[in-house]
């Protein structure tokens, strides 16, 4: 309609042209003639130049404008002048410039986003690169556990899926359908609200996702309701949107993956398929690590009994064995307290002789003798069967004694250290997290601790057998325990008849320096060869034993300390002027020497002070000397 009235004006001003052209026919008078051919020349004058006008305002020519921004300014200001309009199907139109200069830049002229002015809307910061290789070099944890190796790449997923659907929070559960018990694994928040703790399954969201094995998706949460419908706040968030998938492994229903929003309607159906490509990647990656950790495991088990067989083993101290056993099991089976209990054959009684505590928790300590009735070390050892306890806090039954003081719940394993049918002790394992031990372990270890009670029953019968001897296996001199009882012999006898007597302490020097020359350890042929020089210097009255690795001792038996001290000079002389053969290799050691009289004394203790006394002070001299009390 607008463009009907328009033509009708145009009509109207045109149709005066042809009035005062016939003017000019149909009049006399040379006045009226006049005149209408000068308001005919104004007229048609007018319209030209308005017409140049109106077409200059409406159509401006490109040399016009600087820029495009002008342009635009000026078709806003012509759609408010001119009103707005719509054109007839098939009348529309474009304006197409003359001989517009287009300007076509190269491949090296087009500048990055991130080099854009300030006026752009993207500023590239400096650190990028350095930042970007950071968070996708980002190092595996060291030194951690197979479950803390898949946390921390769970936890980078629940980030991503957090980011990417600007979620409140990302959440992944496992199902523990014999207990029917949902378990917060590694969330994704800023909410300090989450309770880390078990679930079980009711009639909230998350378990309608278990009962169904379906998603569930909840568009507008009603703010009365959300402390029912959602549990695993321990306070009201604002939460208006959640939606959680079911993950499966093995056929079999294994956890959840949830993420929850502050906005109403932020998911959608096409957000239950997308989070169904992460949960896919997330049951493949469990695949993966369960490979891997099948085979790490068996090589870590492998290696650790090698290890503890290896033939140079040689356990010379308890200490020794039960450090052994301890180092082998780090890599057996997961746990974060380890006991080993020994039967003692002289006491007669079972004890904690090794304890090691990874937790800050309070535990037994060692030597704490285990009562065998109703204990569960004393089940074990009664029934020979291993014990086994998924939760002890519903166990009221004490672990070793009625007596005892433990601040630890977890789970709890047992197995006894059986040979030749003979109990030798049971060794104990203990983690904080419930149900960590299954069927698979318990076999496992009752195949591997026969080789403890191997280890055990043939440490502790050389044990019985050393205390048996009186002499020294490797010098064939009397050992520590019968040579100072025969030195107390001596003094009770010496003292009775007003004899003479001395004691001599022999050292053999340090040789550290020595150690690089040889291949091996060349202390043995040491030994050996200062043995034999000892022997041939001392006589039938003398009594000579082997106190520790280099001490010696030697009593004089109605000799004077004077004497002792010429004997034991010419023994250093003759020890340093003779060379060791050693690996087609020559050398000479040293030792040192301690002489104390015994002369009217009884008291041992006494005299092996006085000896040792001059002895160090020997040592203190730089050795090879003898020194005298």
């Amino acid at each position: 309609m607008p463009f009907l009235n328009r033509n009708k004006k145009r009509i109207f001003i045109f149709l005066l042209i042809p009035l005062l052209s016939a003017v000019q026919f149909f009049t006399e008078d040379i006045v009226l003639r006049i005149l209408a051919a000068v308001l005919l020349v104004i007229y048609v004058g007018f319209i030209i130049f308005l017409r140049d006008s109106v077409r200059q305002e409406e159509y401006p020519s490109e040399t016009d404008y600087d820029n495009e921004a002008d342009l635009e300014q000026d078709e806003d200001v012509e759609a408010e002048s001119h009103g707005e309009f719509d054109t007839d199907y098939g009348e529309d139109f474009k304006i197409v410039s003359k001989n517009r200069n287009i300007e076509v830049s190269s491949y090296g002229e087009v500048t990055g986003a991130g080099d854009r002015s300030s006026s752009g809307s993207y500023f590239k910061p400096p650190d990028l690169k350095e930042t970007f290789a950071k968070i996708a070099n980002e190092k595996l944890p060291e030194n951690v556990s197979h479950d803390e190796h898949f946390g921390f790449i769970l936890e980078k997923i629940l980030s991503v899926v957090k980011e990417s659907y600007m979620a409140h929070a990302a959440l992944f559960f496992w199902y523990n359908k014999r207990k029917d018990m949902l378990a917060l694994e590694k969330y994704v928040t800023n909410s300090g609200d989450i309770i880390l703790q078990k679930f079980e399954v009711e009639d909230d969201v998350l378990s309608k996702i278990v009962k169904k094995e379906e998603p569930e998706l909840l568009t507008d949460v009603l703010e009365k309701v959300e402390a029912d419908v959602i549990r695993y706040y321990s306070k009201p968030q604002g939460i208006k949107s959640f939606i959680g998938v079911p993950l499966y492994y093995g056929d079999q229903l294994a956890g959840v993956l949830a993420i929850d929003s502050k906005i109403q309607d932020a998911f959608g159906i096409e957000t239950i398929y997308s989070l169904g490509r992460f949960v896919r990647v997330i049951s493949s990656i469990i695949s993966l690590f369960d490979e891997k950790f099948a085979d790490t495991q068996a090589d870590q088990r492998l290696r650790s009994l090698l290890n503890v067989l290896s033939t140079d083993k040689k356990f010379e101290t308890e200490h020794e064995l039960y450090m052994a056993i301890e180092n082998s099991v780090k890599s057996l089976i997961n746990w974060d307290v380890f006991a080993f209990i020994n039967y003692s054959p002289l006491d007669q009684k079972f004890k904690t002789s090794k304890i090691t505590n990874k937790t800050s928790l309070k535990y037994v300590g060692e030597n704490l003798e285990v009562e065998l009735k109703g204990t569960l070390i004393g089940k074990t050892i009664i029934t020979g069967q291993p014990v086994k306890v998924d939760d002890t806090t519903l166990n009221e039954t004490p672990r070793y004694a009625k007596s005892e003081d433990v601040t630890f719940d977890g789970s709890f394993l047992a197995v006894p250290l059986i040979y030749d049918e003979q109990y030798y002790g049971v060794i104990c394992f203990e983690s904080l997290k419930k149900a960590v031990y299954n069927q698979s372990d318990i076999e496992f270890l009752k195949k591997a601790t026969k080789i403890f009670a191997y280890l055990v029953y043939a440490y502790s019968t050389q044990s019985v057998l050393k205390s048996l001897l009186a002499l020294d296996v490797e010098t064939k001199f009397l050992n520590k325990k019968s040579f100072l009882k025969s030195v107390r012999l001596e003094l009770a006898k010496s003292a009775q008849l007003e004899i003479p007597g001395a004691l001599v302490l022999i050292q053999i020097d340090n040789f550290l320096e020595e150690n690089s020359l040889f291949e091996g350890d060349p202390f043995p042929k040491v030994v050996q060869s200062i043995t034999e020089m000892i022997k041939e210097e001392v006589g039938e009255f003398n009594h000579i034993g082997r106190i520790d690795d280099k001490l010696f001792g030697l009593y004089f038996f109605n000799t004077h300390s004077k004497e002792a001290f010429l004997w034991s000079e010419k023994l250093r002389t003759k020890i340093v002027r003779k060379p060791v053969e050693i690996s087609t290799k020559q050398t000479t050691f040293t030792v040192s020497i301690g002489v104390a009289n015994t002369t009217n004394k009884t008291n041992l203790e006494e005299v092996l002070y006085d000896a040792e006394l001059a002895l160090n002070k020997a040592v203190e001299k730089g050795g090879n000397q003898v020194k005298s009390i």
